[in-house]
This record gives structure tokens, sequence and C-alpha cells, in this order.
């Protein structure tokens, strides 16, 4: 047997190219946030995580300008030795702050974040609970945790109950979900979640990814159903709101000291550069600043909901500015993402096993600096091609 068998067999994306339906790894060669060149083809994107626009903020550019002048390029090594800066701090004490807790760390990326995390806390012994549709970061970090994993059904709360109430009183347990889900922009039902987590003796983290800056003024998940300071762990991501590169996870400081010398994701990965971390905290300021940009993009998220499902689309029970368009086939999902392509309409196709194939969709996702025009192009073409295609009547 030769390991690179798997290789040589797999075709599936090939096939694809080939019919060329293929979505992804498209190289961008020029982008302002809500549109995008790819070659000479302009197109409206609705596929970013740029919620508030902030990538191209003057002043989020210069920050990273200036950091990158002062200190270089890279930090060349892990926040453990010799890649902290004072910029880190400064930066994990604003996000402290800004989400009502003691303490915060900033890993190298978000999918560290909750590698590392999950990792440091359950042990041998110890359970961790995951939601059914939370984040690939999330499971990950569950498999490398010495602990065991138990899953509920997607915010089914009688599921979880019954979950939780069949795990060692003594042990120690851990219940995750994200604070708003990637791909159907749902919101998790928090209140329930810390109150069974109570109940039962477990400790509760939200992976506010796709929350901070969006939820609750900003603040995520937790502000969202004023439960600031009732939860235990929020981790959060610089790569979307913030328009940077790196996440952190946010609680007591008694819990974040002890990830800080546990988490290996963090202890043997480099700190994120001077410009990253500057950006973060430069896109930070501006968020609370300009809190009309929070507003914007919810307008926008409710608008592009009732409008697509005026069309007649799926949209599934999204609440966010995450708005999926479930086409519920696979190959259908490339043929329909490539009709809007090339429309001028940047989507992103999600198929199995992301999601099961009579649930592939495209995910689609909104910008506080798009404008009414470019949102009124984004439901023309999807009439079109809903229409040529017979996706809707």
């Amino acid at each position: 047997m030769d390991l690179f068998d798997k290789c040589w067999s797999f075709t599936e994306a090939k096939r694809v190219q080939a019919a060329g339906f293929y979505p992804y790894f498209i190289p961008l060669s020029d982008s302002e946030g809500t549109q995008v060149t790819v070659g000479d083809h302009q197109l409206i994107m609705v596929g970013s995580n740029n919620y508030l626009g902030l990538t191209t903020h003057p002043r989020v550019r210069q920050a990273a300008i200036e950091a990158t002048r002062r200190y270089g390029t890279s930090c060349t090594g892990s926040r453990f030795l010799n890649g902290t800066l004072e910029l880190h701090l400064q930066l994990e004490r604003r996000l402290a702050e800004f989400l009502g807790v003691e303490a915060a760390l900033a890993f190298s990326t978000g999918y560290q974040t909750n590698v590392g995390t999950i990792s440091a806390l359950v042990g041998r012994g110890d359970f961790v609970v995951t939601d059914k549709e939370d984040h690939a970061s999330i499971v990950d970090g569950c498999r490398l945790a010495l602990g065991e994993m138990r899953r509920f059904r997607h915010n089914d709360m009688a599921h979880l109950e019954r979950v939780l109430a069949s795990l060692p009183e003594e042990a120690g347990k851990l219940v995750i979900v994200d604070g708003v889900f990637s791909m159907g922009g749902d919101v998790a039902l928090l209140p329930e979640i810390v109150s069974l987590c109570r109940k039962y003796g477990a400790r509760h983290m939200v992976d506010d990814a796709h929350s901070i800056g969006v939820l609750g003024g900003g603040r995520g998940t937790a502000a969202h159903f004023d439960l600031i300071g009732q939860v235990d762990l929020t981790m959060g991501t610089f790569s979307k709101s913030l328009a940077s590169l790196g996440g952190f996870i946010a609680g007591a400081a008694d819990v974040i000291h002890y990830i800080q010398h546990h988490a290996r994701a963090l202890i043997f990965s480099a700190s994120i550069p001077p410009a990253n971390a500057a950006a973060a905290l430069a896109a930070l300021e501006v968020m609370q600043e300009e809190p009309e940009r929070i507003e914007r993009v919810n307008q926008i998220g409710k608008y592009m909901r009732t409008e697509l499902r005026g069309l007649g689309f799926n949209v599934g029970d999204c609440e966010t500015p995450i708005v999926p368009v479930v086409i519920g086939d696979d190959m259908r999902t490339f043929i329909t993402w490539k009709a809007l392509y090339e429309a001028g309409v940047y989507t992103n196709a999600v198929i199995s096993p992301a999601v099961p194939s009579e649930s592939a969709l495209l995910r689609t996702s909104y910008m506080a600096t798009h404008t009414d025009e470019q949102l009124d192009r984004v439901l023309q073409a999807f009439a079109e091609v809903g229409r040529t295609l017979g996706l809707v009547g």
C-alpha cells in the first residue's frame, strides 16, 4: 500500500475543475472590500467575513504600516519566549475591557485559539460537549484533548440536557457552542445553555468569531443576551470584524493564566506580527467609535434575508448578516455558484461533507460598507439565476 494512493485516487475536485464549476482557491488580483477583481472580471463580494468593512479603513491600514516601521515584519518567536510585544499586551487589555472580563490572551490564529484552549483545559476523565454544527476548529480541539467528546443536536436544548445528565457528576465538563453559526447564520441559545451548565456543574465557552462586531453592539453573544460576566470563556478572531489575523480567548484571569502556560498551540507558535496586532487594536477602536457600522451591517442582513426569502429562496433560520441560500445538491450548488459568478456576484459554495448534500448551500455574508445599489444588483442576479436554473418560480 503506497501512502500516496489516496492522492492519486482523489479526482472529485479535478472533475469539477474540468467542468468549469470549481469555486475554490480563486486568486483575487485586487480588492477594496465590497468589490473584488479576478483577472479582468469585477464582482460584488458577498462571501467575506469583513463584516464592518474595516480591512480598508484608513486608520487600520495606517496602524499596520506604523507598526511595521517600528517593529519590523515579524516577532520571529513564540509568545512564551521572545515573541511578546507590549502591543500584544495592550491589545489583550483592551479586548478584556471591551468584553467586560478580567483577561484575554491572543493566539496566532482563531483556529489555534480553539485548538489550544480546548486541549489545554480538557484532560483525562473530563468531557467536552459540542453542538453538531460547531466550527471545525472546535472539533479538532476536542480530538486533540485527552478527555471524551460528546455532541448534541444543533440548538436542541432538550438533547443537550440529556447529554449533560448522562455524564458523571464528578467529572469536569465543558460545553462549547458557536455564538453565531458560520454556515447557518443562526444564534446559539445562550441563556438556556448557561442555565443548563449551572444545573449540571459544567463550564461553558462561546466561539464568538462571527459575533464580535455583529451582536450585542459588537461585544458578541453574551452582550446580545445581557449575559456579560456570566459566560465562562469567550473566543474571538481578528480575521473578521477586527480586520486582521489572529484570535483570542477571554475570561477569568486565573483561567487565562492557566491556558497561557498549557496551550501548546500558543507556546509552540510564533506570535502574530506587529502589523496584525496594531490593525486589530485600531479596528477595535473604530468599532467602538463608529457604532453605526454595527447597526448598518445588521440592517443589511435583515434586508437581504427578507428579500431573498421574498424571491423564493430558502435561507433557513438565519438571524445575522450571514445569509445561506440552500440549493440542496452539491453539483447544482456549483452550477448556481458559477452562474452568479458570471453575473458578477461572488458567493461561497458549501457542500458535503461541510454540510449534508441535501443542505448544500451558497453562503452569502455582508459588510457594513455594501451600498444599496450593490445589494440590489446582487438580488437582481439571484432572481435571474434562480429563474433560469429553476430554483425559484
